[in-house]
């Protein structure tokens, strides 16, 4: 059992990895900030101890895991809820984009119940929910949105079963990246991108203008012009480069359409996006360099995909592989422009507010993946959220290692653009120390993140001795996040804010997320997304009280700007609407997770509809079970849990699938012993583990998420041919 904060020794701080000298003067330093402390709460302790800088990021981390770990030792999750790690101060909320907008409107839009961006909040979230024409009429005043014709009105709800969103406007949202802005703030000569390439950590930071940017963008609008046709799908399979943003732009700027491809797809897979999207083209590299390593990418492109293919040179100016007889380089395609009067100037393609600009695809794996239209709205919502949730203003630089072939790609890209901020990019793996110091020398604000990688930096220690004080938040999706493994990444800028987000390609944006505005307790949300309403449904969907802690399916409220509202080769209403409940006259939108509301208002995502359990008549949640197996043994490297009935009928049993770290071995019984004693203290007594098996890895979708339907067939088919008695 861990000790309270008040009986921590010098001995303690010594075995979480400080000196003898330090642990003294550590021992003293966290006495004084203690005796300033007038009351008992752990939360007071906490935050006395932030605003004293106590814990700094050159601490051991097992010196941040005691302190933390200590001071909510005492700490009642049944009835408190999670534990809060950050605190808003009032002064600075009033800084924030969303707290500025709320005390310029809030009087006036909430009256008398409107206090200040704290007090106010949650008031203000169910306002733009209720009223989404107010909230957005506001919001796209402070973004970089410029139309060519405005829109008649916010929305027209002639249509009442799904309403249209800024009907009649004309636009071209590539275009609006590009210009200079009174509000927010940006002109000629603001920075749009910064970068490095890998392998040259010592180099400076390369700069490109918005101007810059702009030239870029339309001489490459003015080349797919002499190649292309309007309204041309042509795909993307190449990593996030500067090239990559001026390709995306310059697509949707002459009016063509972007396919995305992640660049770790494989030829088939490849094949079968190029194929739904009627691919007329594809931008792609010749090689990926990546961690010090070159990777085919070209020869992936063209295996089973026979469109036009610009190839661009991973490094220098020349290409390393034969092209065939259809391709050109990004050389000759260039060419095709340079000649003309005017190269650096295109005039841009405008269309309707709901025109295609770019086809997403959902993670396919033993199915055809789902072809998501992003229309003009969609870039509008996603930079919203970062605006409202991440707080992006014009003097950010942000970084969020990812791709274009995955909705972060498209979000980081207008989220930046969009708001006035720099995008920050390496080009290279985010997995060592060389990312790490671009962060550092880029002086990265907002550092977007998945767990996963979290938790490489983490356990490998190649993030020490860097300095990430400037980051103002950290912002993770993806993934379910590990308390420890944010504990670990808030740590290293002074408990900066790990703001979560969970969406999805179809939403544009995300449903759920952190807010600057409201304490943040590691590992969870904290609220709906801004004009985003749901609830959360019993087995029976039926919707929980909204103060009532509950775990259940997520049903969201249909009227949602950017949301998808067709899909290219699937039925929309089927995947989306079919089979879901009525609410006060709507019909609620499906998403699939499944939603933990805990004491203190919180949320979790605890897995997919897919991924609930029964055990003995009590519903439960795979990834409830992994948070609590991940911590058992120091040889656990990850767990999935699944349940299985081997014969087909009869009552679900319970399986702990266990990679374990390099160099660890453990028998399956004393697994299996370990896993059930942890279970039944921290979940549930009357769960039981009814086999474990050690795997060498997990499958997993292209985006890294964890196929438990694949792992809950293979252990009922083996299982059951073995005639296994669980």
């Amino acid at each position: 059992m861990a000790k309270n904060i008040w009986e921590l020794s010098i001995e303690d701080f010594v075995e979480a990895g400080l000196n003898p000298e330090a642990a003294l003067e550590f021992h003293n330093i966290l006495q004084n900030a203690l005796f300033m402390v007038k009351t008992s709460d752990p939360r007071d302790i906490w935050r006395q101890l932030m605003s004293r800088t106590v814990l700094k990021p050159s601490h051991p981390y097992g010196l941040h895991q005691l302190v933390y770990y200590s001071v909510y030792a005492d700490w009642n999750f049944s009835s408190n809820g999670p534990p809060p790690y950050w605190f808003p101060s009032l002064d600075q909320s009033k800084l924030t984009n969303l707290g500025r907008i709320m005390e310029l409107y809030g009087p006036k839009l909430l009256g008398a119940s409107y206090k200040d961006p704290i007090s106010s909040f949650r008031l203000f979230q169910e306002f733009s929910s209720q009223n989404p024409e107010i909230y957005w009429s506001i919001v796209l005043e402070e973004l970089c949105v410029t139309f060519q014709k405005p829109p008649r009105c916010i929305l027209d709800m002639t249509e009442k079963s799904k309403g249209k969103w800024l009907p009649d406007s004309i636009l071209n949202i590539a275009h609006c990246c590009l210009l200079p802005s009174s509000r927010p703030f940006r002109d000629d000569n603001s920075l749009a991108i910064v970068w490095r390439d890998e392998g040259c950590d010592d180099s400076n930071v390369n700069h490109m203008t918005l101007k810059e940017l702009r030239e870029e963008v339309m001489l490459v609008a003015n080349a797919l012009d002499a190649t292309f046709s309007k309204g041309d799908a042509i795909a993307i399979d190449m990593p996030l480069t500067v090239n990559a943003v001026v390709i995306y732009l310059a697509i949707v700027l002459a009016g063509l359409v972007v396919v995305s491809i992640a660049d770790s797809f494989a030829a088939n897979e490849v094949a079968v996006r190029l194929q739904i999207s009627k691919a007329k083209g594809i931008f792609t590299q010749d090689f990926i360099l990546r961690g010090g390593r070159k990777y085919p990418l070209y020869s992936r492109v063209i295996e089973r995909g026979s469109c036009k293919a610009i190839v661009i040179p991973a490094t220098g100016n020349r290409l390393e592989v034969n092209l065939r007889k259809q391709d050109l380089s990004w050389e000759e395609f260039l060419s095709t422009a340079k000649d003309l009067p005017r190269s650096n100037y295109y005039s841009p393609v405008f269309h309707s507010i709901d025109a295609m600009t770019n086809i997403l695809f959902s993670s396919g794996t033993t199915r055809e993946p789902k072809a998501i239209p992003w229309t003009q709205l969609s870039p509008i919502r996603c930079t919203a959220d970062s605006w409202a949730h991440m707080d992006v203003q014009a003097a950010d630089i942000v970084c969020w290692p990812t791709n274009l072939g995955w909705v972060m790609g498209p979000i980081s890209l207008y989220s930046c653009l969009l708001a006035g901020a720099t995008l920050a990019l390496y080009h290279g793996s985010p997995l060592g120390s060389g990312f790490g110091k671009f962060v550092q020398d880029a002086g990265v604000t907002i550092l977007g993140t998945v767990p996963s990688l979290v938790k490489t930096w983490k356990d490998t220690k190649c993030m020490e001795n860097l300095d990430w004080t400037k980051i103002r938040y950290f912002c993770t999706t993806g993934e379910t996040s590990n308390v420890d493994d944010d504990l670990w990444l808030s740590s290293r800028s002074y408990y900066k804010p790990v703001i979560e987000c969970c969406g999805g390609t179809e939403l544009a944006s995300c449903y759920i997320m952190g807010s600057p505005l409201q304490p943040q307790a590691f590992g969870t949300f904290s609220t709906p997304s801004m004009a985003t309403g749901f609830v959360i449904l019993d087995e029976y969907g039926i919707p929980y009280p909204e103060d009532q802690a509950c775990v259940g399916e997520i049903g969201l409220f249909p009227l949602y700007l950017g949301a998808s509202d067709r899909l290219l080769n699937a039925d929309h209403h089927e995947v989306y609407f079919k089979g879901m409940p009525i609410y006060k006259g709507m019909q609620l939108r499906r998403h699939g997770d499944i939603l933990k509301r805990t004491v203190g208002g919180y949320f979790v995502v605890q897995g997919r509809a897919d991924d609930t359990m029964n055990l003995g008549g009590i519903k439960t949640s795979s990834v409830e079970i992994e948070r609590i197996c991940n911590n058992v043994d120091e040889s656990i490297l990850e767990t999935a849990a699944v349940s299985v009935s081997p014969t087909g009928v009869g009552p679900e049993k319970l399986v702990i699938l266990v990679v374990l770290k390099r160099g660890y071995k453990r028998s399956t019984e004393e697994l299996k012993m370990k896993l059930s004693k942890a279970i039944q203290s921290n979940l549930n007594p009357l769960f039981k583990v009814g086999f474990v098996k050690i795997v060498p890895s997990f499958p997993r979708t292209a985006s890294n998420k964890l196929l438990r339907r694949v792992l809950r067939k293979q252990m009922k088919d083996e299982l059951s041919s073995a005639g296994t008695k669980l």
